[in-house]
């Protein structure tokens, strides 16, 4: 309070000052008198009010510039110094040229209107500028995780198996960081009563596990940006701030890193490419877990989440380590959409693929219940 206070003082003495002089008359003093004192109640007043929205306002200021790295801020006030002088110059000509009394005004508004472009832009671009001022070092040190060839992971993408793939293979280098809000998120959605996206959240959580297991580094990044309310715009932040390429399986996500010029990587057309075709007549083994909508159908989920519906099969719903037999397959956005029927007999031809599509392991046995043929693949899907 003691800003408002001191505030309210000057501008006390100010109104006073300026109502004394309105009252001014050569005739009498009393103008002069009235004027003072109704000078200095209106600016006491007035002072009491600009002086708390002040404060406030600039109490809101330096929170916002307490969570702006000194770099950015350093790179915004060395720009917007920049503009200004830019602006300056830019308004002489207008000055010099235009006799008017709008002149000073409109010269005064370019100043100001060049030196909030050049603090944005240098707020923006604070890695870039820094670096080219040379002071990366001291005023941008490297945040931890050291950006380079880590990955920065959304919730759709740790979703994905993809992930673990690469991984396996090594090509993870520089490791995975997972913002905490992202952990939550799968968290959330795993003890959500949606069953199809607690599968996805359960698994996603498990393979990092896995992948920590496999000695790849997954940082936890507690950069939870709370200023921030949209999770979208808030991960695309969280990536500028720590120079890492996110990599996300989401459309506006994609979109959204692409218009902050973020590095992003979508990984949907690499699942495409990495999915597995199953060759019609190739036989696999899976767990049964629930009806389809069509009559007499039964599906049941790969290990990498893909939905498998099984023709004339709803009387084997419950079983575990059904061979089925492949008929066809649809790439749809959720992944591969595989149809089915009840397998006559174990291939001869080669292994059979379990639910794990990444190993292959003999079935020995009949597994056939008797029914025959199985139907046509329907022409819609056949489960939500």
């Amino acid at each position: 309070m003691l800003f408002v206070e001191l505030f309210r003082l000057a501008l006390v003495l100010m109104g006073a000052l300026a109502g004394y002089e309105l009252g001014h008359s050569p005739h009498s003093s009393t103008g002069q008198v009235v004027g003072l004192v109704l000078g200095a109640l209106v600016a006491y007043v007035f002072g009491g009010v600009v002086g708390r929205l002040l404060r406030r306002q600039g109490m809101r200021a330096a929170e916002r510039f307490d969570r702006i790295p000194p770099g950015e801020l350093f790179a915004g006030t060395l720009t917007g110094i920049a503009a200004f002088l830019l602006g300056a110059a830019l308004s002489v000509p207008l000055l010099v040229l235009v006799h008017s009394p709008v002149t000073w005004p409109a010269a005064a508004a370019i100043s100001l209107t060049v030196t909030f472009i050049g603090f944005e832009v240098g707020m923006a671009k604070g890695r870039q500028v820094v670096a080219a001022a040379g002071l990366g070092r001291i005023l941008a040190p490297p945040a931890e995780p050291p950006p380079g060839y880590a990955l920065l992971v959304d919730s759709s993408a740790a979703m994905t198996p993809f992930l673990l793939v690469l991984g396996r293979y090594g090509l993870l280098v520089g490791g995975l960081v997972v913002p905490r809000f992202v952990i939550d998120q799968l968290q959330t959605m795993a003890a959500g009563p949606d069953p199809v996206s607690s599968r996805r959240a359960r698994r996603g959580l498990e393979r990092l596990d896995v992948l920590r297991d496999l000695h790849i580094p997954v940082h936890v990044a507690e950069n939870e940006v709370p200023e921030i309310d949209d999770l979208t715009d808030r991960l695309v932040e969280v990536a500028r701030r720590l120079g890492l390429r996110l990599v996300t399986c989401s459309g506006p996500v994609k979109e959204a890193a692409k218009r902050r010029g973020v590095a992003v990587t979508d990984l949907r057309p690499l699942a495409t490419d990495l999915t597995p075709d199953h060759m019609p007549g190739e036989q696999l083994v899976i767990d049964l877990i629930k009806e389809g909508n069509q009559p007499r159908q039964a599906a049941g989920y790969l290990a990498d989440g893909d939905l498998v519906i099984v023709n004339d099969a709803a009387h084997m719903i419950g079983r575990e380590n059904v061979v089925i037999e492949v008929l066809s397959t649809r790439r749809t956005n959720q992944g591969l959409l595989v149809f089915a029927r009840l397998a006559d007999r174990p291939s001869n031809a080669g292994p059979i693929l379990t639910g794990d599509a990444s190993d292959t392991t003999p079935i020995e046995g009949d597994t056939n219940n008797g029914d025959g043929a199985a139907a046509e693949v329907p022409e819609q899907i056949g489960v939500d």
